[in-house]
């Protein structure tokens, strides 16, 4: 059935590579991640999310991190490569430098309105089958890059879209060999006027349960700025994306030849983000490898 969404999950799964422990750069300049965490600005109460299109009414259990703060918790205490560009980061008040931290990355894809008739005729246990099928597709070049073989295990939370507020949210559990823990995706879309506003959080399996409630309350609090609601779209000046429902959750963007169309994230457990963008020149990949995070970050960048 969605057959045309097998080689979007194949490049998927071939950008999903596991990495090397990261070391933080300049040893000599590292300080500790109580210091880390006291030189970020985290934000509290009503964020305007830049650009204006989307606004974060915080409780007090949740802070907002800047883009250049997000980047900074990416690259520097999680040891990641630089060069994701985001809205920001939703983290627990309690910080991300625990053992138990996590965050949430805010981006947002302007592929136009996306229609959500399909919401009712989607077979999810069908398009489940076809991601995990690319996904093994996927692990022949893994194989041959001498990567780990990677297996979607299942649905950790099956995708469930709700009509009265144009929010979808759903999560996979995914396996890599030779790693003991398994990767939790979860995944919030909000439909907007002229494209989606994409809440991706990076946590483990073992952390499924308190981020099943804690990204219930992120999706309530999550909404776009009156002017760019789906409710306000024109089809006399606005443009229609040319995917649905099936192939978000699916992972990838279906376009007029059944191909990748633009820029999206899966975010894999570990502290590991990984952007797969193709366009009409080929395929490029950016990875943010695993790392454990160290004691020491180093905040000379």
């Amino acid at each position: 059935m969605f057959k045309h969404l097998s080689l979007a999950l194949f490049l998927l799964a071939l950008g999903c590579m596991t990495g090397a422990h990261a070391q933080a750069p300049g040893a000599d300049k590292a300080v500790s991640a109580e210091q880390f965490a006291a030189s970020l600005t985290p934000q509290s109460g009503k964020i305007d999310l830049p650009g204006g299109l989307a606004t974060l009414n915080l409780p007090d259990s949740f802070r907002y991190l800047t883009p250049t703060d997000a980047e900074r918790v990416l690259v520097q205490a999680w040891g990641n490569p630089p060069g994701h560009k985001s809205l920001g980061m939703i983290v627990p008040a309690s910080g991300v430098m625990g053992k138990d931290g996590w965050g949430v990355i805010i981006t947002y894809e302007d592929d136009g309105h996306v229609k959500d008739s399909d919401a009712d005729t989607i077979k999810y246990d069908e398009l489940l089958k076809d991601m995990q099928e690319a996904v093994l597709e996927g692990n022949k070049e893994r194989k041959t890059q001498g990567y780990a073989a990677m297996q979607l295990v299942g649905w950790a939370e099956k995708p469930s879209y709700e009509k009265n507020t144009h929010k979808m949210f759903w999560a996979k559990e995914l396996s890599i060999t030779g790693e003991a823990e398994h990767s939790l995706n979860y995944n919030i879309r909000v439909l907007g006027r002229k494209g989606v506003l994409v809440l991706n959080a990076i946590a483990t399996m073992d952390q499924i349960a308190s981020i099943r409630q804690e990204m219930s309350k992120v999706t309530a609090f999550s909404d776009f700025t009156p002017g760019n609601r789906y409710a306000d779209y024109n089809p006399a000046t606005d443009k229609m994306a040319e995917y649905g429902l099936a192939a978000l959750v699916a992972g990838g963007v279906a376009s007029k030849l059944g191909l990748f169309g633009k820029l999206l994230a899966l975010l894999l457990a570990f502290k590991k983000l990984i952007i797969i963008a193709v366009g009409g020149a080929g395929m490029a990949v950016v990875n943010f490898f695993r790392g454990k995070r160290d004691d020491k970050v180093d905040l000379s960048k």
